[in-house]
């Protein structure tokens, strides 16, 4: 059966946050932890299909069972989405030839990289430009769908899924609802949505709002608050696609369900990410 896992949930600094002595931070239980953003799919053959490459792999392979691994695939470059590509090296999973399916920029990124480079060297994985829709593996296919976010190192790409009976969009980052529309020529995130046939999207949940980071501007890290989102969707209708909020900063509130915010979100009809959240495609 081809499914997704939810394997991560968090911003790329995970929860609790480096740095952090904020009560958001402060004495978090072992439930209360999360990893940085990611997913892992698994096609009709049991072979599994790993979408980031965190420095909680060995975490996030745990929760997920350890199928065996076919793929990855990267969003883009962007700290915690990528840093755990090293973990797949002869120091630890020696992996060989291990398809990874990136933007031409985040490939060219991998080979001017010396400390990813390497794995390229060794012959650990293999870099596979995205092409237009890309069959994984046995009922199970994946499509980059280019998304306006900083671009300092590379280009980014959400990333749309297609198994026998259901599809998933997995949007962890991008700048404003505004952009992404305007890129796409949409008038609204249900007319987008609906144009590319998504049963399930995940989606940027950053902030709640920009209050979360007084000292900081949205200029400084562009992502679309769930507040806005919410303004702009309302209430679920029938025949719209389930949306799960994801990439949830630290301070974001969704990560209490007992929150104000969290609430609201359900009451919408919507949903808040969870680690270990299966959906069937």
């Amino acid at each position: 059966m081809v499914h997704a896992v939810l394997l991560g949930t968090a911003q790329d600094g995970g929860r609790p946050q480096p740095g952090c002595t904020r009560p958001c931070c402060h004495e978090l239980q072992p439930h209360e932890i999360r990893h940085p953003v990611a997913l892992g799919l698994v096609d009709d053959s049991g072979q599994g299909h790993l979408i980031e490459a965190t420095r909680a792999m060995g975490d996030q392979l745990r929760l997920w069972g350890h199928p065996p691994l076919a793929s990855v695939a990267l969003t883009h470059a962007h700290f915690g989405h990528v840093d755990g590509l090293g973990l797949l090296g002869k120091e630890t999973m020696s992996v060989r030839d291990l398809p990874l399916h990136a933007s031409t920029s985040m490939i060219n990124l991998l080979h001017a990289t010396p400390m990813w480079s390497v794995l390229v060297q060794d012959g650990a994985i293999k870099p596979l430009p995205f092409e237009g829709t890309t069959s994984l593996g046995p009922g199970l296919s994946m499509t980059a769908v280019p998304v306006p976010h900083r671009a300092e190192l590379s280009d980014m790409h959400a990333l749309l899924f297609r198994g026998p009976s259901r599809s998933l969009l997995f949007l962890p980052d991008h700048d404003t609802w505004d952009e992404t529309l305007a890129h796409h020529d949409e008038v609204s995130i249900r007319s987008w949505l609906r144009s590319l046939n998504v049963d399930v999207a995940l989606i940027d949940g950053t902030f709640w709002s920009f209050d979360e980071l007084p000292s900081r501007s949205q200029q400084d890290v562009p992502h679309p608050p769930v507040l806005e989102t919410l303004e702009r969707m309302g209430e679920r209708r029938k025949g719209d696609a389930e949306l799960v909020f994801i990439h949830l900063n630290h301070t974001n509130p969704l990560h209490r369900t007992e929150s104000e915010a969290h609430q609201t979100v359900v009451q919408n009809g919507w949903c808040v990410g969870e680690q270990g959240m299966r959906f069937t495609l």
